[in-house]
Formats: C-alpha cells, sequence, structure tokens
C-alpha cells in the first residue's frame, strides 16, 4: 500500500511540474506578471461589501500599495496575499498559481465558493494557506501532498466532503492541521469516515484540529506516539474505543485534549496525571465510566467535561489554585459540593447542572459570582436565593423536615427516569440536517423548534432555545425542572435535552397531526405551531406542549408577581391587570379553549370589542 502510495506521488509531482513549467513558459514571470493574479481575483469578485478590492486595487496605484498585498524584500515579489474578514464574494481564479513566490495565502471568513484550481499546486514557497470560514466544497485535492513547505493547513469551515487524502501526510513540515466544520452537508451523517494511520507520520505536528466532521472507529494508535502535539482536538464525531491507558506515556507536550461528544467507552485512564503539561481536557457525552482520577496534575483553564462519572466531586479539585473553567454537567455525580472550592479564586465559570447533587450550595470566595446556570437540575441543593432553589432547612424545623425529607425521598425513587438518552449537539445537528429551515415546525416565543429524525428512524421535535431572548434561559431551566416532577400522558413527553455553554435544546416527542388550532380552523389561517400548544399524535389524541402558567407556582394557591408569558385571549382578567398567576388561571384558559372548540371562535375575534368577551358571550348561545 505505501509503494502504490509513493509511485502515486512521485506521478502527481511529475504532472504538476509539468504543468507548472507549461504555466512558466506561456508567461514571463516577474513583478509585472505578479499583478495580473491579484486583478484576475479581483475580476471574479461578486460583492465586496467594504468596498476595500474595488477601490484600493487599481492599475494606476503600485501594487504594493495594495491593501492586502504584501511584497518581499529580496526578490519584490508577492510573498503574502491576505483578503481575510473582506466578506468577497467570489470563486478563486487560475491566475494565483502564477504567484510562485507567496509564502501566505491568507482568505479566512469570505464567502470564497467553487472548488479549488489546480493550479495552486505550483505554489511550492507556500508555507500558510488558510480558507477557513468560506463556502468551498468538494474533495479536498490531492494535490496539497506537493506543496512540501507547508506549515498551515486550515481548511475550518467550509463543505469539503470525502476523505483525508493520504498526501497530506507526507507534508513533513505541517505543524497545524484544521479540518474542522466539515462535511455537514445534507446527507453526510450516515456516511462515516475513517481518520487514516498515516497522520502518525508527521513528526513536527503541534496542533490538530477535525471536531464537528463525520469520522468513525478508533483513534489510530499512531497519534498517541507523537511526541510533537500540543494541541488535539475530535470533538463531535463519531469515534469508538477506549481511550489507551498510556495516552501520557508518548504525548510530552500535549496541554488540549478535546475528545468529547463522541462514542468512547470503558473506563477513564487513571494515567492522566503524568499529562504534565496537558491545561484542558474535555471528555464529555461520551460513554466512560469510573471516577474521577486521583492524583492528576491539571491546572490553569480546565474544562474537565467528563460524562457518566458517579460518585462525589473530588474535594482535591481545591488543591488546583489557577482553576478557570470547571465543567462537570450531565454526569451522575452526587454528594455536596464541597466547600473546598470557595479557594479556587481564580475560577471564573462552572456548571454542575443535571447531576444528583444535594445540600448547601456554598456561597464564598468565586461562588458569589455564580447564578442559576451552574446548578440547573440539581433537586436535592439549597442555598441562596440567587442560585433559585429552596432555602437550606433551619435546624429549628426538624420535625417538619423529616416529614418533608421523608416525601420528597419516595419521590425521588418512584419517579421514573425521564431522560432515556443524553444527546449531543452533532446528533441534532444531523437529525434536522443542520437545523434546515425545511424542517422548521415553527417559532415561538423564546426559540424555535425543528422536526429532527434520529439514525434508528424515530421523528422527534427538536426545540432550540434563542439565548440571545431575555429569560430564554429561564424558560430552559423552568422546562427542565417540569420534565423531572410532571408526568401525564396527556403532556408532550420531553425525551432529552441538550445543554451547553452556548446552546440549550430539549428533544420532544413528534406530534405528526400537528396543533388542534390547525384542525379547528381553516387551513388559510395564519398560524403558529408553537403558540399552539395543544398537539395532536398519530391517534388524534391530545397533548399539552407548554405547561402553563401554573408551572411558575410552587404549590397549593400561591400566587406570583412575573411578567406575561401567555397568550392574549386566553389568560384571566386578573392576570392581565395585574400579573398575577394562580392556578386558577389555567382553569380559566382551559375553559376557554373548550369554549373556542365548540364556537371555532377564537378569544381575539373581532365581535369580541370592548368589554364582550368569549366567556360572556357563550352563555348568550343557550
Amino acid at each position: 500500500m505505501k509503494t502504490v502510495t509513493w509511485f502515486f506521488l512521485i506521478y502527481l509531482i511529475c504532472c504538476e511540474a509539468a504543468s507548472c513549467l507549461t504555466m512558466a513558459a506561456q508567461t514571463n514571470l516577474n513583478i509585472t506578471t505578479d499583478r495580473y493574479a491579484p486583478l484576475a481575483l479581483k475580476a471574479c469578485i461578486t460583492n465586496d461589501p467594504q468596498n476595500i478590492v474595488f477601490t484600493n486595487w487599481s492599475t494606476t496605484t503600485p501594487v504594493c500599495n495594495w491593501v492586502g498585498v504584501t511584497y518581499g524584500a529580496s526578490h519584490h515579489r508577492i510573498a503574502e496575499l491576505n483578503v481575510s474578514y473582506f466578506g468577497l464574494t467570489c470563486t478563486i481564479p487560475w491566475e494565483l498559481g502564477n504567484l510562485s513566490f507567496l509564502v501566505v495565502l491568507d482568505f479566512k471568513n469570505n464567502s470564497f465558493h467553487g472548488i479549488l484550481p489546480q493550479e495552486l499546486a505550483c505554489l511550492r514557497r507556500l508555507k500558510f494557506i488558510s480558507l477557513r470560514n468560506n463556502r468551498f466544497m468538494g474533495v479536498i485535492p490531492s494535490w496539497f501532498g506537493s506543496l512540501f513547505k507547508l506549515q498551515v493547513f486550515n481548511l475550518f469551515g467550509n463543505q469539503f466532503s470525502g476523505s483525508i487524502p493520504a498526501t497530506i501526510f507526507n507534508l513533513s513540515a505541517l505543524q497545524k492541521i484544521d479540518l474542522s466544520y466539515n462535511q455537514l452537508s445534507v446527507g453526510m451523517c450516515v456516511d462515516f469516515l475513517e481518520i487514516p494511520n498515516e497522520i502518525g507520520t508527521l513528526n513536527h505536528l503541534e496542533k490538530l484540529f477535525v471536531q464537528y466532521n463525520v469520522l468513525k472507529g478508533p483513534i489510530p494508535m499512531t497519534i498517541f506516539n507523537m511526541s510533537s502535539l500540543i494541541t488535539v482536538t475530535f470533538y463531535g464525531n463519531n469515534l469508538t474505543g477506549r481511550i489507551p491507558d498510556n495516552i501520557c506515556q508518548n504525548l510530552s507536550n500535549i496541554q488540549e485534549l478535546n475528545l468529547g461528544a463522541n462514542q468512547f467507552n470503558g473506563p477513564l485512564p487513571s494515567i492522566f496525571g503524568q499529562c504534565k503539561q496537558l491545561l484542558q481536557l474535555n471528555l464529555k457525552l461520551n460513554s466512560l465510566t469510573g471516577p474521577i482520577p486521583y492524583g492528576n496534575q491539571l491546572s490553569g483553564s480546565v474544562p474537565s467535561c467528563l460524562e457518566f462519572i458517579e460518585g462525589p466531586i473530588p474535594s482535591s479539585f481545591a488543591t488546583c489554585l489557577s482553576l478557570e473553567l470547571l465543567n462537570l454537567s450531565q454526569n451522575s455525580l452526587s454528594g455536596v459540593i464541597p466547600k473546598s472550592l470557595e479557594a479556587l479564586s481564580y475560577l471564573k465559570y462552572l456548571n454542575l447542572s443535571f447531576n444528583r447533587l444535594q445540600g448547601e450550595i456554598p456561597s464564598g470566595g468565586p461562588f458569589i459570582n455564580f447564578s442559576a446556570e451552574s446548578f440547573v437540575s440539581n433537586h436535592g441543593l439549597c442555598g441562596g436565593s440567587q442560585f433559585q432553589v429552596p432555602p437550606c432547612k433551619r435546624k429549628t424545623s426538624i420535625t417538619i423536615l423529616k416529614k418533608k425529607n421523608a416525601t420528597a425521598a419516595a419521590h425521588i425513587i418512584l419517579m421514573p427516569q425521564v431522560l432515556r438518552r443524553r444527546v449531543s449537539y452533532q446528533e441534532l445537528l444531523c437529525a434536522t440536517d443542520g437545523f434546515n429551515e425545511s424542517n422548521l415546525l415553527g417559532i415561538g416565543g423564546f426559540g424555535s423548534v425543528y422536526k429532527g429524525t434520529f439514525p434508528d428512524e424515530t421523528d422527534v421535535a427538536i426545540k432550540v432555545f434563542n439565548l440571545d431572548l431575555e429569560g430564554a434561559f429561564a424558560s430552559f431551566e423552568v422546562e427542565c425542572e417540569m420534565l423531572s416532577n410532571v408526568h401525564h400522558r396527556n403532556l408532550v413527553k420531553v425525551i432529552s435535552c441538550c445543554s451547553q455553554i452556548d446552546f440549550k435544546g430539549l428533544v420532544l416527542n413528534y406530534m405528526p397531526n400537528g396543533s388542534h388550532e390547525k384542525w379547528l380552523y381553516s387551513q388559510s389561517s395564519s398560524l403558529d405551531l408553537v403558540q399552539s400548544n395543544i398537539l395532536l399524535d398519530d391517534d388524534m389524541v391530545a397533548h399539552v406542549a407548554d405547561f402553563g402558567i401554573a408551572r411558575l407556582l410552587g404549590g397549593g394557591d400561591s400566587m406570583t408577581q412575573t411578567m406575561t408569558l401567555a397568550t392574549i385571549g386566553y389568560i384571566a382578567p386578573e392576570y392581565g391587570m395585574e400579573g398575577i398567576v394562580t392556578r386558577r388561571g389555567d382553569v380559566y384558559s382551559f375553559g376557554i379553549v373548550v369554549m373556542e372548540t365548540f364556537t371555532r371562535r377564537k378569544p381575539t375575534d373581532e365581535i369580541f370589542i370592548g368589554e364582550m368577551r368569549l366567556s360572556q358571550w357563550e352563555p348568550c348561545l343557550t
């Protein structure tokens, strides 16, 4: 196999060399001809929103004064072409292959599209190429393997598909590869690709980024023998197998290791303590088991995002005095939050959500700056009001405490496990074809709902919260609280959730027959599926998708002052005038729905003007 690869590489180089010699013979490449390449690029531009290229790259102006064009001091030829962040819409012309002295080609954060011309293989002096955040498509060209001086290879955020060409792994000078956020187009979520073993031959590689692709299978063991590696990120793929126990044996310089959102299984390696330079570790959203390893040397910004970890939070975290970020969310951690964590004066971010923690939340040190977002769905916690948890009980109420705790304990034991499975952002992305608008079911007050289909052909509704809206996080937190405490056959079941720093989503049962409102009124009505919170399943059985105002109450007939969350026309008059929430308000809303069902009159119908309301008009019909 290696012999075939070498023969293919030699053949490729000969062909491209002949092509480059032909180009050189046809044009006398010099300082004059260098200017034709940027002008050819300018001619391909269809949109220059900042009007930089159109106004600056002029034949009446010396090329050395063009913005984004840098001349080399020794050869007086174009050595750098940098149009990053210009926002250009364009294709790449073949003439750029004439820039034989080009060292840096930086096109990141534009809207370049199409395929890469083969003539770029003639850029033999190129050391840096960044096409990050564009719209290039097709396979990654094999001719990249002829750019032997290349040190930085960045194709982040494009639409490249297919396999990683083997010729890339002959570029011994490579120090950084970033192929993240590719292969995510429609249909690619089922065609997984494996990581080539040849990647281990890149002896100078320091940074490897391949997150959010569709890679499968185990990580080649050759990667764990690359002593030059500083950063390795495979987050959001479909990689499997176990993390080797000797992972730190040869990765002596590793500082960031991100293997989260894959399908790794087995116990956590206890040898992480031998990674002396390790600063960031992310293993969340896998199927790893066992306790958090003790005796490690982690310090600095350490996102310990570990999935399915059980037992108490180790008090040894308090010895990581430089710790800035700690994420232990979505695990099975139990016990109390160690008060010793108050000593972590540099801790800026803490996420202990979706665990089984109990007891008082510490209030000193960095905990002064934390909010309820750090402790979502830990039903045994108590503490200050800023954490939105019950106050801790006083010793004077010990008799009452016993009764309440007994009830709570029985509730926990009998409560069915609602979150049957955990899903990653990558799974939701694939299920909705990248949150494609064709799968959009509706838009509500705090976000959007999409139809998604998992690989087992299960249809679901995915509610994505818009975190830029005020109250969106509070709404997500409330619904998570309700799914843990309320179970009824006529409530839309929440199957799972996905909670990250910048993404919150719920996975719900899909209701194929749409809303009650859709069947009650003609199809010509302007409807918003999300606002119609009574949905119908396959058997036309009604399910409530939004739990209503009463879900915000603690119990009994208590009242709470809050912002208007309900739909005008369905809320009780006292709520609309005074902002008072009661359980009786939901009863009023249900009555309006029943009357609307029989009369086919909306409570906001134009006939209800002034003091006349649907609840007053209905008795007049009898």
